[in-house]
């Protein structure tokens, strides 16, 4: 038993333990249930079982709570299935709420009986929290529904288990699907081969189902032995066996998505990557994030401190919000201050765009001016009405921002009758660079793609962590960071249609699309940008 991460203990139950069993499902977070997530958010303690979890843990789970590795032990061999009940019920006997999560659901193929029986003879209270199955989820992901017209039954065959007679499962009208590693699918494909079934019954075999690793193959039954061993995949694998998998060429969702598989590099601080990291995942991408600035507080925290107060004491007749940091800091100062939202009441309030206009509503401030296309500093301006002496009570502007700036929107205000109190809320410096592997795999073309959303972000990359290789797709928000990636010697493929996120990452979307209509067009195989290291493909020069 290893206990993996515990920065400081929840507190336990007071009234005694408890055991959650809970269905993680095959691979994809987002299979969990409402229930699950629910049971996560409480627990003291999670028990983990073979797949790694630390998503799951890190996005749903409490700061301290403290987790246990069940799937294997301290000598590194899988552990037996009283073992793992041994830890659940050792956990919930310290009076904690523990979460068990079983792989896919826990009433298919897991040891969730044993388990029951342990936490039965302790007088522990439990409950089971069903999950999606890999042999329902896998296939689906594959893109081959498991039930077409003509299947009668759906028979789902595991190695914890023994097949005495095929023939049960040789019937044309029956799909078989198996869940274990190649030699469990080539022993069930010898099996039904001798049972009678037709060796040109179609199967795909499916390998890491629902993660951005999936990878399918299609081939006859009698020719799984050979495929499999020429195709690698690693485990964990499903197969499915019948002629529902001849419907994976015109079903196929997941493995068709455009960036399906693609690794992207987004050069922005966790905290502003979020929605870019989402926005990838939907169109089947990993985003690895790596930090190029650092959002430090203010040399000295006098003007923001005289801002605040004069926005309580009625001085501004408009606050001008030009980025997330911007409204992270004037919250911060608020909450030093111990004031609240109320504080804007009467005050007009300014957005660049939508994703600074999110982090305000998240604060409950909705925003009265923001601009419909042109989400800039010139697009702000553009549509923020000039100082009118009889209809604006106060002349005043509050512009909290980075000290690195520029001065548009300022001049721009000045020239249209307004006062600017251009105030420093924050400072941005470079950041530390990434781990030596992170920037081997930026130089020597690992990423498939980068996505630059500012010039800073071009300028901060290529000096902590040197330029993408020639083979990586350069995706740009806008002209300027386009021209700013081309003075760094890169070449752009990507620029957005609007300087949004949202519209990067589609512009990104319909790239990788483009390559794989063409790569289908020449009749060959789709391949990543990252596996192109052939390619002619040369840096701006």
């Amino acid at each position: 038993m290893t206990s993996i991460i515990t920065s400081k203990k929840a507190g336990h139950s007071s009234t005694g333990g408890s055991v959650a069993f809970v269905g993680a499902g095959p691979g994809d977070d987002g299979l969990l249930t409402l229930r699950a997530v629910e049971r996560l958010g409480e627990a003291d303690v999670v028990v983990v079982d073979q797949l790694p979890r630390e998503a799951i843990i890190s996005r749903y789970c409490r700061a301290g709570v403290e987790i246990v590795d069940a799937g294997f032990g301290e000598d590194g061999q899988p552990m037996t299935r009283a073992s793992r009940a041994k830890v659940v019920v050792t956990a919930a006997k310290t009076g904690a709420r523990v979460v068990r999560l079983l792989d896919g659901d826990p009433a298919t193929f897991t040891g969730l009986a044993e388990e029951i029986q342990a936490c039965r003879k302790q007088s522990l209270p439990f409950e089971v929290v069903p999950g999606v199955s890999a042999a329902s989820a896998v296939p689906a992901y594959a893109g081959v529904p498991l039930t077409p017209a003509g299947v009668s039954g759906v028979h789902v065959l595991h190695p914890h288990g023994e097949v005495v007679d095929w023939k049960l499962h040789a019937s044309a009208g029956t799909t078989v699907v198996v869940l274990g590693a190649e030699e469990d699918i080539t022993g069930a494909a010898d099996g039904l081969l001798e049972a009678g079934r037709k060796a040109s019954t179609p199967v795909v075999v499916t390998a890491h189902g629902t993660t951005t690793k999936q990878r399918s193959v299609s081939c006859q039954l009698g020719e799984v032995t050979p495929v499999l061993a020429a195709a690698k995949l690693d485990k964990p694998m499903t197969a499915v066996i019948g002629e529902a998998a001849a419907l994976r060429e015109k079903a196929s969702w997941f493995e068709t998505k455009p960036l399906f598989g693609w690794r992207v590099l987004v050069p922005r601080t966790k905290q502003q990557a979020g929605g870019i990291v989402k926005e990838l995942a939907d169109h089947g991408a990993t985003a690895q994030v790596v930090p190029t600035i650092s959002v430090e507080p203010p040399r000295t925290p006098h003007q923001m401190e005289k801002a605040v107060k004069g926005l309580v004491t009625g001085r501004y007749e408009w606050i001008g919000f030009t980025s997330v940091n911007a409204v992270r800091a004037v919250r911060e100062k608020f909450e030093e201050f111990g004031l609240d939202a109320r504080a804007f009441a009467g005050l007009k309030v300014a957005a660049v765009g939508g994703v600074t206009a999110t982090a305000l509503r998240e604060w409950g401030i909705e925003p009265d001016l923001m601009p419909a296309e042109n989400q800039s500093a010139v697009g702000l301006l553009e549509c923020w009405p000039p100082y009118d002496e009889v209809l604006d009570p106060i002349n005043r502007v509050f512009l909290p921002r980075a000290d690195i700036a520029t001065d548009t929107l300022v001049a721009g205000l000045e020239q249209n009758g307004w006062e600017v109190d251009d105030v420093t809320a924050y400072r941005t410096v470079r950041a530390a660079p990434p781990p030596a592997e992170t920037r081997e795999a930026i130089k020597s073309g690992h990423f498939d793609a980068v996505v630059f959303t500012s010039s800073s972000t071009v300028r901060n990359l290529v000096g902590i962590a040197g330029k993408p290789h020639a083979t990586t797709v350069v995706a740009c928000i806008g002209p300027q960071t386009a021209k700013t990636a081309e003075e760094h010697g890169l070449r752009v493929d990507v620029l957005a249609a609007e300087p949004s996120a949202d519209a990067l990452v589609d512009a990104l979307a319909e790239y990788g699309a483009g390559l794989r209509l063409s790569a289908d067009e020449a009749g060959e195989p789709v391949l990543r940008p990252s596996q192109r290291k052939g390619s002619t493909r040369r840096s701006a020069k």
